[in-house]
């Protein structure tokens, strides 16, 4: 009897084994039938390994399967946002799910997997449908497209676990480009037009990646005054992140100048949604995320003279200040709750190598002087002298500086000293909004002077212009469908409600500033007419038939 009893109990122990086993085989294999079923790469080093260098010199890009990228060819571009102490109440401050921060189980795990899609009979929804906002590009030929993907693309998902790449293959044009990782996707949809088509699905997808793809590398990035970051993630992709400084109900100190304004991270998220919703889209996609600084940042970094910069408050807090010009110290360092900290993480643009930009001196700079005035300031007439220089005095570059100042005056963002634009596309493209940081930094003040080369030159598109009537009525105000936008960020509430009451605020102004140049120029004379045939809703050149939706 006691032999039959040992022996069951030992086909029982057996079966336990088995089971734990099998368990464990299925555990071990979901993250590879994840990355499969993503169409994503493969990390060339396991988990608990230090990752490696995916940039040497001289190696191979199809041998390291990231196209290097780069976000700004000019030092002083892309600063990150800073502040005086961190939000006290972050970590429990609840999230789009109802759930508080501090119970989230890592960073980017939310429960909305498309943080741009608007729901359906939302007035976000019900703004995309309408007519202003479905103009069709046109058919896009090779010199329309920043990229080819059968020749200037080598990248495959696949040979991260071979290490190699199929030269005649991708002649053939036999690997599909939805099998891409969404930042490439990102990248070959890029046009003359616009940065990312209006209902492009991979630029949600896009936004989820970067609040949720595991980060396997960190590093400075060198040039500004203000420390940012290069996160690179386990599919290559690659993002700025700008931490928080600054909690969102402190505004900008009155005595403080634009040029030594912090930047602030969720100034980057809602100008990226403000961009959308005012149908330029011309700002790359920027997500809020959740960072966990020893195992995102401290733990994956390969800079020394960033990981030096790591220790622990008195309030055993995790800190780190990296190095830049200025607030990279002791007394100006990012510390975390006890080691999350909110940033924003801005999708990068294309390697400089693969596609060049040309960077522009905005006409309207300040002078970055304390006491020293920019011309335009000084001299009513300035926007005359303007209209006669190369690229403003032909195409539509000087009514989309207008655009880009109306964007500003929105944010209040006062440091728009240069504009980025790709070569490729010559004189005939959008300019690219990039380094917002330094927007919705006083909800009470309006600062008009930002709205001086609107009121000089008194030119606008009517896309343009109606774009901004109908944000102004009240089934399309624009506070609601940025509230309603920013809710769908993992950083949710992104702007605090003065934030959102100063948009309408000084969308009212920008109008006005509109109607007063009609009544003194003309309609004609002001309103230039992008719609019609033979112009572009979206840019504006000549030359180009476009579709209108009924």
């Amino acid at each position: 009897m006691k032999m039959i009893l040992f022996r069951k109990f030992r086909v029982l122990i057996l079966m336990v084994f088995l089971i734990a086993c099998s368990m464990h085989i299925m555990i071990d294999l979901l993250p590879r039938l994840e990355r499969r079923a993503g169409g994503s790469c493969s990390c060339p080093h396991g988990p608990s390994e230090e990752p490696r260098d995916r940039a040497e010199p001289g190696r191979s890009s199809k041998h390291t399967l990231r196209i290097l990228q780069d976000f700004s060819n000019e030092p002083s571009s892309n600063l990150t946002s800073h502040s005086l102490e961190e939000r006290p109440e972050a970590a429990h401050r609840p999230g789009p799910a109802g759930q508080s921060r501090g119970s989230r189980g890592s960073p980017g795990q939310g429960s909305n997997p498309r943080p741009g899609a608007p729901a359906q009979g939302s007035r976000l929804s019900a703004l995309f449908a309408h007519p202003l906002y479905t103009v069709a590009l046109p058919a896009l030929t090779d010199e329309d497209t920043l990229f080819n993907v059968n020749t200037d693309i080598r990248f495959d998902p696949k040979a991260a676990e071979n290490q190699e790449w199929d030269e005649d293959k991708a002649r053939a044009g036999e690997l599909s480009a939805d099998s891409y990782p969404n930042w490439l996707r990102f990248h070959i949809g890029i046009n003359r037009f616009e940065l990312y088509s209006r209902h492009n699905p991979v630029i949600d997808a896009m936004l989820a990646d970067l609040a949720a793809q595991r980060i396997t590398s960190v590093a400075m990035k060198s040039g500004g005054t203000q420390l940012k970051l290069i996160m690179t993630f386990h599919n290559y992709g690659q993002a700025l992140f700008k931490p928080m400084k600054q909690t969102r109900e402190q505004e900008t100190p009155p005595d403080f100048f634009y040029f030594s304004d912090f930047e602030r991270h969720n100034a980057e998220i809602a100008a990226y949604h403000l961009d959308r919703i005012l149908d330029f889209r011309r700002v790359p996609p920027v997500a809020g995320r959740l960072v966990n600084m020893t195992k995102e940042i401290r733990d994956v970094t390969r800079d020394k003279k960033l990981w030096r910069t790591f220790f622990i408050s008195p309030a055993n807090n995790i800190c780190f200040y990296g190095e830049c010009s200025y607030y990279c110290s002791t007394e100006h360092a990012l510390c975390g709750r006890p080691d999350q900290i909110e940033g924003s993480l801005a999708a990068f643009l294309p390697d400089l190598a693969l596609a060049k930009r040309k960077t522009w001196r905005n006409p309207w700079r300040r002078s970055y002087h304390k006491r020293k005035k920019a011309e335009w300031e000084v001299d009513p007439d300035y926007c005359e002298e303007v209209k006669q220089t190369p690229p403003y005095d032909s195409g539509f570059r000087l009514l989309d500086v207008m655009d880009m100042t109306i964007f500003d005056f929105l944010m209040g963002n006062m440091d728009r000293h240069h504009y980025e634009t790709f070569e490729k596309f010559g004189n005939e493209t959008f300019i690219i909004h990039l380094d917002n940081g330094r927007g919705f930094g006083k909800h009470s003040h309006d600062e008009l002077s930002i709205l001086v080369p609107l009121s000089q030159c008194c030119r606008v598109k009517k896309s343009t212009h109606l774009r901004l009537q109908l944000l102004a009525r009240e089934e399309f105000r624009l506070s609601v469908l940025m509230e309603e936008s920013l809710r769908r960020d993992r950083l949710a509430p992104v702007l605090i409600r003065p934030h959102l009451e100063a948009l309408d605020r000084r969308l009212r102004l920008v109008l006005s500033v509109l109607a007063d140049c009609i009544e003194k120029d003309g309609y004609s004379s002001v309103v230039e007419d992008d719609m019609a045939s033979g112009f572009t809703l979206v840019g504006g050149w000549w030359g180009r038939k476009w579709s209108s939706a009924a």
